[in-house]
């Protein structure tokens, strides 16, 4: 499987100027549940063109957990969020990043063949999309039948990727785009949390380096969530994301131009720019990252 350019560009000009019809003054509290109807929208419009770059080039679930299994690792079901409490995902917020760190659990244990609890795992995505009223878009048979079987790993992605496109296209007709960067930010959530408990079991350079390059993805998930701040409970995700993101002021991340190379790919010729790109981060930063990491991950599954 290729490894995709891991880092999304997704510039201030993706956004779409859309004067809000809230009130500038709103005053939320924190100290009462906010009913899902009473849901802030966002400063701006985030067009489809910019959430579509996200989903293409962020790593999928599918491909950290290949690459976990790669390096020899073992599958630990301990690793993941348990599916014993969903009802606890009461609300919309919960059900959405919910919904991305199912998925991203979801990955994992396809890719080690986990048949019995893969299928826990659907269920719980069912009921999660249902929950928030998108789970025509998921094909649960299709899914079932390809996530038990890790041979159709490059169909899996896609019809995932397929399926959250019409989500998040629907979400955004019906003035709830922002549960789509929740979903996005529960995948990625989850995905880093993986990477970091293996790494503290099994310690590799790789995954470590997988780590690192998430510097750049952090940093447009955070201009994505930051379109949302108003709303106090996107706020207190955001809080806790930015001293993560403070933590990778100590991680550089270097590129040196390469040569194009000419190459054949589906019966036409194609130039793939073979750039190179450097990851310096110490221990000491890699595990400062994989505690905060657990410390907000583990405050949302126990929401």
């Amino acid at each position: 499987m290729s490894k995709r350019l891991i880092y999304i560009l997704l510039p201030l000009l993706l956004f779409t100027a859309c004067p809000s019809d809230k009130q500038k003054d709103t005053d939320f509290s924190k100290e009462f549940e906010i009913p899902d109807s009473i849901i802030y929208e966002g400063e701006l419009e985030i067009s489809e063109q910019a959430m579509g770059d996200i989903v293409q080039n962020i790593s999928s679930p599918v491909e950290i957990a290949a690459l976990i299994k790669a390096v020899g690792v073992p599958y630990s079901q301990d690793y993941l969020a348990t599916t014993d409490y969903i009802d606890n995902y009461n609300t919309s917020f919960k059900k959405a990043i919910g919904l991305g760190i199912f998925g991203a659990d979801l990955g994992y244990q396809n890719m080690y063949n986990k048949t019995s609890s893969v299928i826990d795992y659907i269920h719980a995505i069912k009921t999660l999309a249902d929950g928030i009223r998108v789970g025509q878009f998921f094909d649960f048979t299709t899914l079932k039948r390809l996530a038990t079987n890790n041979q159709n790993l490059d169909s899996l992605m896609y019809i995932s990727v397929q399926n959250f496109n019409q989500m998040d296209r629907y979400l955004r007709e019906s003035n709830r785009s922002s549960l789509s960067s929740l979903i996005v930010a529960g995948v990625w959530i989850e995905s880093i949390y993986l990477l970091g408990e293996v790494i503290k079991k099994s310690p590799n350079a790789e995954l470590s380096e997988k780590i690192g390059e998430q510097k750049i993805i952090l940093s447009n998930l955070m201009l994505l969530l930051k379109n949302y701040e108003r709303d106090p409970r996107f706020k207190e995700l955001i809080d806790d994301l930015s001293v993560i993101q403070e933590i990778y002021r100590e991680v550089t991340i270097t590129y040196e131009k390469g040569e194009p190379e000419a190459i054949e790919e589906d019966g036409m010729l194609i130039f793939k720019q073979n750039d190179k790109q450097f990851i310096e981060i110490s221990d000491e930063t890699l595990f400062k990252i994989i505690d905060k990491t657990v410390e907000v991950r583990n405050k949302i599954i126990q929401l």
